[in-house]
């Protein structure tokens, strides 16, 4: 985890720059396709696996996260509808990101232990803070929650398909897989850019560097 102020942004390959322009376009179809109701269901599911596709975890392992997501809120939901209601959940890669605010220590700890009870989750990253209004800023939360999303998937320098973003009384918390350092200086600027944001929480890794290519590797290509 990771709250310490970022480095000045870098720019990155054009490559990068393409991807990420194919990765937004993607996005928004499956965003407008998702306004457009029942009729769009087949365009939407090739719109989805499409964004998939651009995501560095992979097809199959959206898959598994989406599931695993959707476990755990059911499970909150079948332990009280508060829980369901005052905790946000995020997967990637198998951690799990709650976050919220809930007004009892107890409360939180049962949503923790229902996120670790969940099958394929690997970690458990607990940023639920207890509270006696959990609901305040809900509506300020969802605008920053909004804006950063926007300013992601409009930066070419940004792969915002490998970002999940949840805001909590104008703290934002991040997690996903960044391209690379700069890659990931940019999200958090751009996150304390947007006004009434308090705090970034970092909890995104840096993707992991290709392996050098040997002479022979070389010679095949």
């Amino acid at each position: 985890m990771n709250r310490t102020s970022a480095q000045p942004p870098l720019i990155t390959s054009e490559s990068h720059r393409l991807r990420s322009m194919m990765a937004s376009v993607f996005v928004a179809l499956a965003l407008m396709v998702s306004l457009s109701g029942c009729a769009g269901i087949l365009v939407g599911a090739a719109a989805t696996a499409g964004v998939a596709a651009f995501d560095e975890r992979g097809i199959k392992q959206v898959a598994k996260d989406t599931q695993t997501s959707t476990n755990i809120r059911a499970k909150l939901f079948n332990r009280t509808d508060d829980l369901f209601k005052d905790v946000g959940v995020e997967v990637y890669e198998g951690r799990a990101l709650m976050t919220g605010r809930v007004p009892t220590e107890d409360m939180r700890a049962d949503a923790i232990k229902i996120a670790w009870s969940v099958e394929n989750v690997t970690d458990v990253i607990n940023e639920i803070n207890v509270s006696e209004n959990p609901l305040s800023d809900i509506a300020n939360d969802s605008w920053i929650t909004t804006k950063l999303k926007s300013k992601m998937t409009f930066d070419g320098d940004v792969l915002a398909i490998n970002y999940a973003i949840e805001t909590v009384g104008g703290v934002i918390y991040l997690i996903g897989i960044a391209q690379d350092q700069a890659e990931l200086d940019r999200v958090i600027n751009h996150a304390r850019d947007i006004s009434y944001v308090k705090q970034v929480v970092n909890h995104v890794r840096i993707k992991d560097p290709e392996p050098a290519k040997t002479d022979k590797d070389k010679k095949a290509s």
